[in-house]
């Protein structure tokens, strides 16, 4: 989850190093370091905090450095503080890394090292890399100068040597000061990608660091490497096997990523959202003819139509997602259908059958859990598909075929429109397959007129932002939340409260109402808010009654509710709140009573005082396990 930099070119390093750092904190802000390579060798300067705080202790940047490594860390292997943070450089001082990933073999890799005298100065596992590669580099395993292969150098070499040791997860960006105009970079199970401009070079953990300098790049895939030199770049796997790459449009463009006068990325990400699903349904929503277009699994959906088992699998807020799902392509397409959390999913014994399609949802595409279900589902032979947001990220590469989200870049650490987003691709797949299998055309077309719909309703929710405000206000003294709902609504609950805990630090359970009774009814007490997601449907009355409860044991109701309620309004009291969203069909509602309690997660950690798009302990991607 950490964030990677690296450049090398005519320009002068550190000034883009550090921007491009900024553009990464999202994914891991406890430290952050530079190590820069100049006519006095190699210099580095790093500290615990954040980029800020890197700023204030780095030199006046250096006409002569122009190849340098940054890193900008979520811990990992060691507490958070300046001695474990990146770059490490090995016991000889030659070889400096930056490190994204978890190695797990790194204990008894430092155990053998320091039996051979290596000395260590940190708690970090990539440290053992560093010295790892240092190790080959001063000599082979048997003490003797290395028998390089032909056309390579020694740098390469015990790069290579080293990786070949390694179990676990690494994107590396690796300097040697005795090669003071080359860079190394190596990817497996982290994101690693190098933007290629006019001869200069960015080596990064994702493309909103290269950007701004070029929209030409490669994705490294898993046991890959790039060597980079003045001369240009070669790519080859770390058993040393040549592979081409085509130079690939990063799809989003700088403004994409700038905040444009909002106070917050993750603001910005709430209001985003009817765009974002304009562009996610748009060339897909087939209105002429009333059918969806899902051209990225085209290929598959005979096998999906046929299918007889779905699986979902997914973490956190797109697991909240994948759980909307299972309700649509159960209740349109009759469907069998199972959500699971990726990160258990590897660990067990799934039932995968003949005939099962396994769906992976993730953002970022690298999410480390998902990526490892991807495989196991594979090598047991389901049909695996992924819906992703980031083009050319592991999990797209890694699957059969899939969706891409096209919201462009989501940069607040609380995923939002990314999960408007996968909620609306499963439901424009679930239509379609419903059509195929179990509804009719006419009433495949209503929903589908229906979903077009969704975009101005959310604008319409969008404008209560202030009422929401004045919600949160009255309620963040409070340390314990309920978020409650039934049907299609119970995922909403729970990633309403997800979001709650994620930015404000409140603690929040998210629950199905009915379940209420069988245990947490006992944590109320007075004054605690308890938000119920009640919109106009076949469990209203249900829910209602659930409302009462709760009141009748002094719990402040906050209710999600469809405009023009008039039953809501005189059920709840004076002391109470109601946030209304437009009518839809019960399968459409999660993409609008979402969205309030997004701007009740938000304005709650505002008004407490937190950075709602660095929460603490909390990075953007989780590629590690």
């Amino acid at each position: 989850m950490c964030g990677i930099v690296a450049y090398l070119g005519k320009k002068v390093a550190q000034p883009i190093l550090i921007e491009g750092l900024k553009r990464l904190e999202y994914r891991g802000y406890d430290s952050a370091g530079v190590a820069l390579l100049g006519s006095d060798g190699i210099r580095i300067r790093k500290t615990s905090g954040r980029i800020s705080a890197l700023q204030e202790i780095l030199d006046e940047p250096d006409s002569t450095q122009t190849l340098g490594i940054g890193h900008t860390r979520w811990a990992t292997h060691g507490e958070p503080n300046t001695v474990n943070a990146h770059p490490h450089i090995d016991y000889t001082g030659k070889v400096t890394v930056v490190h994204n990933g978890i190695i797990e073999n790194y204990d008894t890799l430092r155990t053998w090292l320091q039996n051979e005298g290596v000395k260590f100065a940190s708690e970090t596992d990539t440290e053992v890399i560093a010295n790892l590669i240092g190790y080959f580099y001063a000599k082979d395993a048997d003490g003797q100068d290395a028998e390089l292969p032909k056309g390579q150098n020694k740098f390469e070499w015990s790069v290579q040597k080293a990786l070949g040791e390694l179990h676990g997860t690494y994107g590396l960006a690796i300097v040697c000061s005795d090669f003071a105009d080359m860079l190394i970079g190596a990817k497996k199970g982290s994101p690693l990608i190098l933007g290629v401009g006019d001869s200069e070079y960015i080596l990064a953990s994702d493309a909103s660091a290269i950007v701004e300098h070029t929209t030409q790049a490669i994705y490294l895939s898993d046991n890959e490497m790039v060597t980079v030199s003045p001369d240009g770049f070669h790519t080859k796997t770390i058993d040393n096997v040549t592979v081409t790459k085509d130079l690939q449009q990063i799809e989003f463009s700088l403004d994409q990523i700038e905040l444009g006068g909002y106070a917050h990325y993750m603001l910005k990400e709430i209001c985003e959202q009817p765009k974002a699903l304009s562009t996610c349904m748009g060339g897909r929503i087939d209105k002429r003819n009333e059918r969806i277009k899902l051209g990225g699994v085209g290929d598959h959906l005979r096998e999906l139509t046929r299918t007889k088992h779905l699986i979902l699998t997914a973490c956190g807020t797109a697991f909240h997602a994948s759980l909307v799902g299972e309700f649509l392509f159960e209740q349109l397409a009759r469907i069998p259908t199972e959500t699971e959390y990726a990160s258990e999913f590897r660990y067990r014994n799934p039932v995968i059958q003949d005939g099962t399609v396994v769906i992976s949802i993730s953002q970022s595409g690298e999410t480390a859990d998902t990526l490892a279900a991807v495989e196991q589902a594979k090598e047991r032979g389901a049909t695996v598909l992924g819906i992703v947001n980031v083009v050319g990220s592991s999990i797209a590469r890694a699957t059969d075929a899939g969706i891409y989200l096209h919201v462009g870049p989501e940069i607040g650490v609380a995923s939002t429109k990314a999960f408007t987003a996968q909620v609306t691709v499963l439901t424009m797949l679930a239509i379609e397959l419903a059509r195929r299998r179990h509804i009719s055309s006419t009433q495949a077309a209503e929903y589908i007129d229906e979903l077009a719909q969704i975009p101005d309703k959310i604008t319409q929710i969008l404008q209560q932002s202030d009422h929401i405000k004045e919600i949160a206000s009255a309620n963040i003294d409070r340390d314990n939340w309920l978020f409650l709902g039934r049907g299609f609504n119970y995922p909403v609950a729970l990633e309403g409260a997800l979001k709650l805990k994620e930015i404000s630090y409140i603690h929040a359970e998210g629950l199905p109402a009915a379940e209420m009774k069988h245990g947490p009814i006992a944590l109320i007490v007075d004054g605690m808010p308890a938000v119920f997601i009640a919109p106009a449907g076949p469990q209203y009355d249900k829910i209602m009654g659930n409302i009462a409860e709760v009141r009748a044991r002094g719990g402040k109701i906050i209710v999600v509710a469809t405009e023009g309620d008039e039953h809501i309004k005189s059920a709840i009291g004076e002391a109470d709140h109601l946030i209304t969203v437009p009518d839809a069909p019960e399968i459409l509602q999660p993409l609008l009573t979402v969205v309030p309690l997004q701007l009740l997660a938000y304005h709650a950690a505002v008004l407490r005082g937190h950075d709602v798009d660095k929460p603490r302990n909390l990075a953007k991607s989780v590629t590690v396990e």
